[in-house]
């Protein structure tokens, strides 16, 4: 794909080689459809081929950075057994096409990120977060399993510990805690919060690209690793779509009530 073809994601070129790189359903807090669930898989390999990128920022128009699945798809896939297997290979492709861009992305997180957009959020290289964003992987609230990304990669930023803790409970973490955990790089104050990520890209696209990109894949190592353990995440995520819980839990994020799940009555 080339840059035009996207439909929910805008692009601006900056100086030393920097993509800003804008998810643009502002109307929806950015939640992720098909379209842009497939677009978040592609923008990777996108950004390998471009020989004027050296380094990518993401974040969020608007007010959010993505807030996860919007809910038509989640139905879709709660009640369309068909469509879970090119669900898989998309969550798949998000998480291992991030790992296998040599080139760093630096995400702004500007917002709540859930789902698909906490994905790209946090497998950043360097993530930056506004210290009165809140965000949760939410999974569990919603009656499936933490796929997506949380089992490759939390337990190696925050602790095993922290890891369950939120990944079992979907409590709300905000910026400053993120930050003290280690599941973040940076926490700024909201108005410092481009200033920063820009910062940071331009010292990356300025430095010694072998290095840096080297780095980058020598530490990757370390996720690709955890595959499997990803994989098996995301195919039990999948699993529980096919079970009731997930329809209460999708019923009570659409009445804004907290969930009264069948396997737990």
């Amino acid at each position: 794909m080339d840059y035009k073809d996207y439909q929910h994601l805008v692009f601006e070129r900056r100086p030393h080689g920097v993509l800003l790189i804008t998810i643009n359903r502002p109307e929806v807090l950015n939640a992720t459809n098909d379209r842009l669930h497939w677009e978040l898989t592609q923008i990777w390999l996108t950004l390998d081929r471009d020989p004027d990128t050296r380094v990518a920022v993401v974040t969020g128009a608007g007010r959010a950075f993505s807030a996860g699945g919007d809910l038509e798809m989640v139905e879709k896939n709660a009640t369309d057994p068909s469509r879970l297997a090119r669900t898989v290979r998309e969550a798949s492709d998000i998480v291992y096409n991030m790992i296998n861009l040599d080139k760093p992305v630096v995400s702004a997180i500007n917002g709540v990120a859930v789902g698909a957009g906490l994905v790209v959020a946090l497998l950043a290289d360097v993530s930056i977060i506004a210290e009165n964003v809140r965000f949760t992987d939410g999974h569990t609230r919603l009656g499936v399993v933490a796929g997506d990304h949380a089992a490759i990669i939390w337990p190696l930023l925050c602790g095993m510990a922290k890891a369950k803790y939120y990944l079992l409970t979907s409590d709300f973490i905000d910026g400053r805690e993120a930050e003290r955990i280690g599941l973040v790089s940076l926490c700024v104050p909201p108005g410092e919060l481009m200033a920063k990520a820009f910062e940071v890209a331009d010292k990356l696209g300025q430095g010694s690209q072998q290095a840096i990109r080297w780095t980058k894949r020598t530490l990757n190592n370390w996720l690709r690793q955890a595959g499997p353990i990803f994989d098996q995440s995301v195919a039990l995520e999948m699993l529980t779509f096919m079970g009731e819980d997930v329809r209460e839990g999708l019923q009570a994020i659409r009445e804004k009530r907290a969930p009264r799940f069948p396997s737990a009555r």
